[in-house]
C-alpha cells in the first residue's frame, strides 16, 4: 500500500511538471516505476501465497514471479548506478558542460536500463541460469543452489553478480565519494558559511538525497544477498525459514522508501502533494450528497 500510494504520488506530479522536470528527473520517475511495477506484479502473489502457507500456481507462476522480481530489481539497481554517475558529472562539471545531459540523453539511457534488465531477466528462460523457490516455499527467485550443481548455474550466478551487482554498487559509491570529496574541497575554499551560493546548497542537498536513496536501497537488499550467498555455499535446510523469510521482506521494502526521502529533502514534492490532497478533498466535498442537496452551486464555489 505505501509503495503503490507513494511512488502513484510521484508519478502523478511528475506528470503534473512534466514540461519542467529537469534531465537527471527523469531517472527518479524510472525508479518509481521500476517500484510500483514490482508492487502490482508481484506483491499480491507473494502475499496470496503466505495467506496459503505455500506457492499459488505451479511453475508458470514461479517463473513469472522470478522474472519480474529479477527485472525490477537489476532495473532500479542501474537506474541508481546511473543517477549516481550523473550526479557526478554534474557536480564536477561546469554550468555550460552539466547542461549537455538533455532529457533525450536520458531517455536513451533509460531505454537502454529496461533492454539491459529485460536481457539479464530473459536469459534464464533460453538455458542460462535457473529461476526456482525461495527456501521458505511462498516465493520465486533465481536457483542460488545450482551455483554448485551444475556449470549453467555457476556462469551465470557469477557474471550476474558481477555486472548487476557488484560493478554498479562500487560505481554508486565511487561517484559519491568522489562528490563528496568535491563538496569539502569546495566548502574549505568559503571560509563563511552564509557567503555559499544557494545553487551549492541545492547541490548538497539534491546530492544528499540520492546519497539516501542508493543507501536505502542497497541496506534493504543486503540481508536478502547475505542470505542467497549463504545458500549458495550451504544447504538451504542449514537456515530456518524465518532466517530465509525476514530478509526477503526487508528487501521487499526498498520500494516504498523512496517517495518519503523526497517529500523530506524536496520543498517542489511536498507543495505537490498538498496540491494533490486538496484535489482529492475538493472531489470529494463536491460529491457529498448532503451538501449538494443543499446548494449545488455554493458548495462547487467553495471547492
Amino acid at each position: 500500500i505505501l509503495t503503490i500510494l507513494g511512488n502513484s504520488a510521484v508519478l502523478a506530479t511528475a506528470v503534473k511538471r512534466s514540461s519542467l522536470l529537469k534531465s537527471p528527473e527523469l531517472l527518479t520517475v524510472n525508479l518509481a516505476v521500476a517500484d510500483i511495477g514490482m508492487a502490482i506484479s508481484m506483491y499480491p502473489l507473494a502475499i496470496a501465497s503466505a495467506w496459503n502457507h505455500a506457492w499459488l500456481g505451479g511453475d508458470a507462476s514461479c517463473i513469472y514471479y522470478a522474472l519480474m522480481g529479477f527485472l525490477f530489481g537489476v532495473c532500479s539497481m542501474m537506474t541508481l548506478c546511473a543517477m549516481a554517475v550523473i550526479r557526478f558529472l554534474v557536480t564536477n562539471s561546469s554550468k555550460s558542460n552539466s547542461n549537455k545531459i538533455t532529457k533525450n540523453t536520458v531517455r536513451v539511457l533509460i531505454t537502454f536500463i529496461w533492454l539491459y534488465s529485460l536481457l539479464w531477466a530473459i536469459l534464464p528462460l533460453v538455458g542460462w541460469g535457473y529461476y526456482g523457490p525461495e527456501p521458505f516455499g511462498i516465493s520465486c527467485t533465481i536457483a542460488w543452489s545450482k551455483f554448485h550443481n551444475s556449470s549453467n548455474g555457476f556462469s551465470f550466478i557469477l557474471s550476474m553478480f558481477l555486472l548487476c551487482t557488484v560493478l554498479p554498487a562500487l560505481t554508486i559509491v565511487a561517484c559519491y565519494l568522489g562528490i563528496a570529496w568535491k563538496v569539502h574541497k569546495a566548502y574549505q575554499e568559503i571560509q563563511n558559511i552564509d557567503r555559499i551560493p544557494n545553487a551549492a546548497k541545492l547541490e548538497k542537498k539534491l546530492t544528499l538525497m540520492a546519497v539516501l536513496i542508493s543507501v536505502g536501497f542497497l541496506s534493504s537488499w543486503t540481508p536478502y544477498a547475505a542470505a542467497s550467498f549463504w545458500s549458495i555455499f550451504n544447504s538451504s535446510d542449514s537456515l530456518q525459514p524465518v532466517v530465509t523469510l525476514l530478509p526477503c521482506l526487508f528487501a521487499k521494502s526498498s520500494t516504498a522508501y523512496n517517495p518519503f526521502i523526497y517529500y523530506i529533502f524536496s520543498k517542489t514534492f511536498r507543495r505537490e502533494i498538498k496540491q494533490l490532497q486538496c484535489c482529492c478533498g475538493w472531489q470529494v466535498h463536491f460529491f457529498s450528497t448532503d451538501n449538494s442537496a443543499e446548494n449545488p452551486v455554493s458548495m462547487m464555489w467553495s471547492g
